[in-house]
């Protein structure tokens, strides 16, 4: 990553709540048009996060710990803050000494841009307006939370406008999409609750919609694209409902990066 620093764009998309079964399933089945292409011949990396549910990921993913590899060994990271002892920053390692990686964008030129999703991002309070709080600009509404089966075309409109607005100036853009999190049954469903269906079927729409982002980004620069889950979600696997537990299908998740 760090020779990409101050010429590509970074784009920054955390698929809220997105389980790696039904990811890869889906990848599998070849319903994922958008983002297959960039997937490989293998389809997602089966990671580990480092936070079971949305705030504590976050704030892991910014200061650097990104999922981490579901395998034995030494796994480099992309980025990290500077910290005393770590084995995880290597040559190629970003490594800056602010907290986070908007923070340390933000001093070499970059604009940063948050797109809100889940609670978390919505700013309505102090705890939802510290990760939106990390950038320059941020932006939340209700269609572009949970509750609005159109959340991601409205998100990647948003996203759109900030870039336009941008001009050339190197940007981290940054999309929270709440689309997959509860409730997700009007995806594929008349009525609740929600089922491992109508998450699969959330992740096909999200997919769909992120079609001209990934479009608009290829056109703007160089863009190094990082698209993970922040954590999964258990749908009554050996009694478990839900999130922020201890459950492999929460803590285990899909991840991707690739340039654009």
């Amino acid at each position: 990553m760090k020779q990409w620093i101050g010429t590509a764009d970074i784009l920054f998309i955390t698929l809220d709540t997105l389980r790696y079964d039904v990811a890869q399933r889906l990848w599998q089945d070849g319903r994922l048009k958008t983002l297959a292409p960039y997937l490989g011949e293998h389809g997602w990396e089966r990671r580990h996060t480092c936070g079971s549910f949305t705030y504590a990921a976050h704030q892991a993913f910014f200061a650097g710990f990104l999922p981490t590899p579901a395998r034995p060994g030494s796994h480099p990271r992309l980025f990290a803050a500077e910290f005393a002892g770590s084995v995880s920053a290597t040559e190629s390692t970003f490594v800056f000494s602010e907290a986070t990686l908007p923070q340390a964008l933000a001093q070499r030129g970059y604009h940063t841009i948050c797109i809100g999703g889940t609670g978390f991002f919505n700013q309505q309070n102090e705890l939802a307006r510290v990760l939106p709080g990390l950038f320059a600009e941020a932006h939340w509404s209700v269609e572009l939370g949970v509750t609005d089966r159109n959340s991601t075309v409205h998100q990647v409109a948003q996203a759109l406008d900030c870039l336009n607005r941008a001009g050339q100036q190197r940007v981290l853009l940054f999309l929270n999409v709440s689309a997959i999190h509860q409730p997700n049954w009007f995806y594929g469903a008349e009525q609740g609750p929600d089922t491992l269906e109508t998450h699969g079927a959330a992740l096909v729409a999200v997919d769909r919609a992120l079609a001209p982002l990934i479009h608009r980004m290829k056109q703007r620069a160089p863009t190094l694209a990082i698209v993970c889950s922040d954590h999964g979600h258990a749908y009554g696997e050996d009694g478990y409902t839900g999130h922020r537990l201890g459950h492999e299908v929460v803590w285990t998740v899909p991840y991707a990066d690739f340039m654009l």
